[in-house]
């Protein structure tokens, strides 16, 4: 930050994600989600540190130089639908033409038909429709840009997929068929056999996140204040910490109701629970930091508790 003040973006962040496992990493914007992603994949900017570990298989990506993070990780180990689609896909190349050179340098495709049919296949995978195949990414409104993305991320058939905010700009059928996809690509093995694979989804769709979900993470204000099973947390006895509980109780189909109050600045997190200021749970034992575990939370809803 200007004269050198650093900002922890994302502090404490402890999860692992296993094959044939969709991780739902889910709240609101500007509390660390895609930082995490970006850290995960050595996008970060030039400024940013690192602490820890983030282990695939042997390889410890934090540790990783940018030569093995170019050849080895990015498309071949983890593949990445990104936040922002139209800055990801190049303005100049056709959405086919990138796709064949996708499908070239990540498997072993090659010849001219072989390589329009791996495009073709992409494309239908993630719902993009083959007349729009030879059009660039000016071309296309931002769904389209969308499932464009998610087909070259999965091209390379990497065992760990990054999807961040992977739903946005669908109508509520595409949404569910994009999960949908998703889902059969974390469950099927890849075309060369072997283990199925993780994905980890960063979205504001609680819908989505309910129908892909194995777990679920949910972040505050850099840091993950819950992990819980999906059926429990969607379900019965629901979400433990408050916060997880209105993110729950602010949908539609629930109560309704917004969580009052906005989140804390990242550069001006207090000592105690970053939550205490906007929960109706709080007492002065949320000065200090919350226990660490799965709920990170002093006063946490009760597990017996059933969904409102």
């Amino acid at each position: 930050m200007p004269r050198g003040r650093p900002v922890a973006a994302v502090t404490d962040a402890r999860f692992d994600v296993a094959a044939g496992e969709c991780l739902a990493l889910i709240g609101e914007s500007g509390c660390g989600k895609s930082v995490l992603a970006s850290a995960l994949l050595g996008l970060l900017p030039g400024n940013a540190q690192t602490a820890g570990a983030a282990h695939l298989g042997d390889l410890d990506l934090l540790a990783a130089d940018e030569r093995t993070l170019a050849r080895a990780v990015r498309g071949r180990l983890i593949g990445l639908v990104p936040q922002s689609p139209a800055a990801h896909l190049t303005p100049v190349r056709t959405v086919r033409s990138q796709l064949e050179e996708t499908a070239a340098a990540l498997t072993a495709t090659r010849g001219r038909s072989a390589l329009r049919a791996a495009a073709e296949a992409a494309a239908e995978r993630a719902a993009f429709p083959a007349d729009h195949l030879d059009r660039h990414p000016h071309q296309l409104s931002g769904g389209l840009a969308q499932r464009a993305a998610t087909a070259l991320a999965l091209v390379g058939d990497a065992p760990l997929l990054l999807a961040d905010e992977p739903t946005t700009g669908l109508d509520r059928d595409l949404v569910d068929r994009t999960v949908d996809e998703l889902r059969r690509h974390v469950d099927e093995p890849g075309e060369a056999g072997g283990s199925a694979r993780g994905l980890l989804m960063i979205t504001h769709d609680l819908v989505a996140a309910e129908r892909i979900a194995d777990r679920v993470a949910v972040m505050y204000a850099g840091r993950i204040v819950e992990l819980a099973a999906a059926e429990d947390f969607f379900g019965s006895p629901g979400p433990r910490h408050p916060y997880s509980r209105g993110l729950l109780q602010a949908l539609p189909d629930r109560a309704f109701t917004s969580i009052p109050g906005m989140p804390p600045e990242l550069g001006d997190l207090p000592d105690g629970c970053a939550f205490a200021a906007r929960c109706d749970r709080a007492t002065g034992t949320c000065a200090a930091p919350p226990p660490p575990g799965m709920v990170a939370c002093h006063h946490p809803h009760p597990p017996e508790d059933v969904r409102a």
